[in-house]
């Protein structure tokens, strides 16, 4: 018998196809509560005999990942692995698993809803309904214009997909260009011209040294000054502070961020501003992706306790 501990609140909840799919496979799991799970002290005790670990967004720090003598895997329950101490992992020859694209409809699709909430002003609207207001709202198209997109994997990809049917011009920025998104007219850019040319901007890339602070004051004074951008990807990407001056100053007209440097999110003067746009991480968030992501995370679980490779194992580079 595994011993599988998990300590994403999120596995398990909304599809028990995971949970019995790991049950049928001989294996015991517990499902920690969130207040348990964020502590370092309480997590690293629970994790004390658990051969498997399937975790969410909470910090597995070098303490509780030497402490688990007996663990043989961590499984992300999702695709970032930047909450996880990746060198710790690797000095104990723990793989670290992860189920990257298995969320992609469900972030595209917030990632377009928030564009177009931006553009027509849709949470401002609703506000001065509800509070008895009739406004004449003015937007913005997003037919015919042009989408800036940081990152063109598969979220980035579903993205494009979903943009071709407003016949948008395409931008991307990354270091890989795909062959097929070439094919298909997409146009890759350098990133100081994707700033300047772009009318919406999207961001679907990784949390790194390249990519923290990659939005600041430099960046958001080279974009149009009626240009929106989205983050549905990371926190510490866009500088929140110097957002709220590129806001509040007319540097651009709108943003909307789906994750934080710091969450829960609250107490910013950002949530004082008409044009900015915040939901709770939600973005990969759907029954549909959550059975998904639970399936991936079981398989990478089973495949590691069965002396295999994980479906998709994190390489850590020094």
């Amino acid at each position: 018998m595994f011993k599988v501990v998990s300590s994403s609140p999120t596995f398990g909840k909304y599809s028990k196809l995971p949970v019995t799919y790991l049950e049928n496979e001989h294996c015991e799991i517990t499902i920690l509560d969130p207040i348990t799970a964020n502590r370092e002290e309480t997590l690293a005790t629970a994790l004390k005999d658990a051969d498997a670990l399937i975790v969410g967004v909470e910090k597995i720090t070098k303490r509780i990942i030497e402490g688990a003598k007996n663990l043989k895997v961590i499984a992300k329950h999702g695709a970032g692995v930047d909450n996880i101490d990746l060198i710790a992992a690797s000095d104990r020859n723990i793989p670290v698993a992860f189920a990257p694209g298995a969320n992609r409809h469900a972030v595209a699709d917030l990632a377009f809803g928030l564009l177009l909430s931006l553009a027509r002003e849709v949470p401002w609207s609703n506000r001065r309904v509800l509070e008895g207001e009739w406004p004449r709202v003015v937007g913005f198209e997003l037919y015919g214009k042009t989408l800036g997109v940081i990152g063109t994997g598969r979220i980035g990809k579903e993205v494009i997909r979903r943009a071709r049917g407003f016949d948008m011009k395409i931008l991307a920025f990354d270091p890989y260009q795909d062959p097929e998104l070439l094919q298909s007219g997409v146009q890759y850019a350098e990133f100081e011209e994707l700033l300047k040319s772009s009318d919406f901007i999207t961001i679907h890339t990784d949390l790194n040294e390249h990519s923290r602070g990659m939005f600041g004051k430099l960046q958001f004074g080279m974009m149009k000054q009626n240009a929106f951008i989205v983050n549905t990807a990371r926190g510490g990407i866009i500088n929140e502070n110097e957002l709220y001056e590129a806001l509040k100053n007319g540097e651009i007209a709108g943003a909307g961020l789906d994750v934080f440097e710091r969450e829960p999110f609250g107490g910013s003067p950002l949530l004082e501003l008409h044009n900015f746009i915040a939901t709770p991480h939600m973005a990969g968030y759907t029954v549909d992706a959550l059975e998904e992501v639970g399936m991936i995370t079981a398989r990478n679980i089973l495949n590691v306790l069965k002396g295999k490779k994980a479906e998709y194992e994190w390489k850590v580079t020094i």
